[in-house]
């Protein structure tokens, strides 16, 4: 029976060690905060978005980084089998638009019960308020790990050792990049890291006289002169600093190499459902019911309030001017404003609001089928520490799981003769 030692005790940490004691290994994980799961539990916004109940081939699609290397363990442990399990342990799931699967209680503690229900009910131990300091590395294996508890270190031994403990995204539930670390000590290379499914800050002031304001069914294209770096519909929202929402986090995960280079623009079409002559005629049919007021007034059924001076401003004509003046030029300004409300992208927000990191372990130096690294046998990584990411709807959780399964079996299982 082989001892494997779990570095972290987020997704991934939890569940290679449930996979590790499922293949018959003793497990244990250490985790230097006070509880498992600090990061999950945030989730979602506390919801926990579990997974995507999607076909495999779009789970590869919304990939972002290296979507070729998780062919083995998506198809070892997909989607479908992350939702089985969580069913098993307890925590029903429902699934909501665009495929999202979360706990039918709303409560990612539910998701976090369940895992460390299974956990104990497996035999694998928890250690907790246990920080690791450093991996033991002896000729080109890793022997274990070195701990700090309270104000002692202890060796501790094992056959082989999983670096589960995350990325460098939200640190104050202790993500402060050990794992790169630790990657970086065994002769690892790790990849430019930055932070990712994270907000954009915008040059223009208009954002904030717009904070606050959330729109859906928008469509969000983020470019570099006429190059299209992405283009999704979906909802957004206007922060004070720039603009945030399920759109445009999938966004800074594309635009993060690009942004390196210098500003972007971000083209937003207000109403794509509507083509140019369809919103010319929505706009005569608004201006017939307004014809003697002021133009400043005629545009609230279109937009929302909020949205209305600055949309006045943005067409160039004067907010005094009487609807039944203005010409056939000047509403095609005000559908040009409308299709292409352009802001100009000066960079992201730090990892404190990244819900995921991007770059990490270079997943040439690890082997697909097992996560077990090329360059030192016995060592194990899962999860955010390695260079790949998604966009969002559950999809970077789904790659923790599936890594952390392939890991945890892997790990515990015979030694290939």
């Amino acid at each position: 029976m082989k001892t494997v030692i779990i570095v972290g005790g987020g997704a991934a940490g939890m569940l290679a060690g449930i996979a590790a004691a499922r293949n018959g290994g003793t497990v244990h994980i250490f985790e230097k905060n006070e509880k498992l799961g600090k990061k999950v539990f945030i989730t979602g916004k506390g919801r926990c978005n579990v997974t995507n109940a999607c076909d495999t081939g779009d789970l590869f699609r919304n990939v972002v980084t290296n979507s070729k290397f998780l062919y083995s363990s998506f198809y070892g442990f997909n989607n479908f089998d992350m939702m089985a399990l969580l069913e098993e342990a307890g925590c029903p799931l429902k699934t909501e638009r665009g495929n999202r699967v979360f706990p039918v209680s709303d409560k990612s503690s539910d998701v976090i019960k369940a895992l460390s229900g299974m956990l104990g009910r497996l035999g694998a131990e928890v250690h907790l308020h246990s920080e690791v300091k450093e991996l033991l590395l002896e000729d080109g294996r890793c022997r274990g790990i070195l701990l700090k508890k309270g104000g002692t270190e202890t060796k501790v031994y094992g056959d082989a050792v999983i670096v589960a403990c995350g990325g460098l995204s939200y640190p104050t539930t202790g993500s402060t990049g050990d794992g790169y670390r630790f990657a970086g000590a065994a002769g690892h290379t790790v990849t430019e890291l930055s932070p990712a499914l994270v907000p954009f800050v915008v040059k223009e002031p208009v954002v904030k006289e717009l904070q606050g304001l959330s729109l859906k069914n928008i469509e969000a294209v983020v470019m570099r002169g006429k190059k299209v770096i992405y283009r999704e519909f979906g909802e957004m929202l206007f922060t004070h600093y720039g603009v945030s929402g399920p759109v445009l986090l999938s966004a800074s995960s594309y635009a993060v190499k690009e942004l390196k280079k210098g500003p972007l623009s971000l083209v937003i079409d207000l109403k794509p459902a509507l083509s140019e002559e369809q919103l010319d005629a929505r706009l005569l049919r608004e201006f017939e019911g307004t014809l003697n007021k002021q133009f400043k007034n005629a545009l609230v059924h279109l937009f929302p309030s909020k949205l209305v001076p600055v949309m006045v401003e943005r067409s160039g004509i004067s907010p005094e001017k009487k609807v039944n003046e203005i010409t056939r030029e000047e509403r095609k300004q005000i559908i040009q404003a409308t299709k292409s409300f352009t802001v100009t992208i000066t960079g992201l927000r730090d990892y404190n609001e990244a819900i995921i990191t991007q770059g990490g372990v270079s997943v040439k130096e690890v082997n697909p089928s097992t996560m077990e690294s090329k360059l030192v046998s016995g060592l194990y990584f899962a999860g955010e520490v390695l260079d790949l990411d998604a966009v969002t709807g559950g999809f970077n959780l789904q790659i923790a799981w599936s890594t952390a399964w392939t890991a945890g079996s892997e790990a515990a299982g015979p030694d290939p003769e």
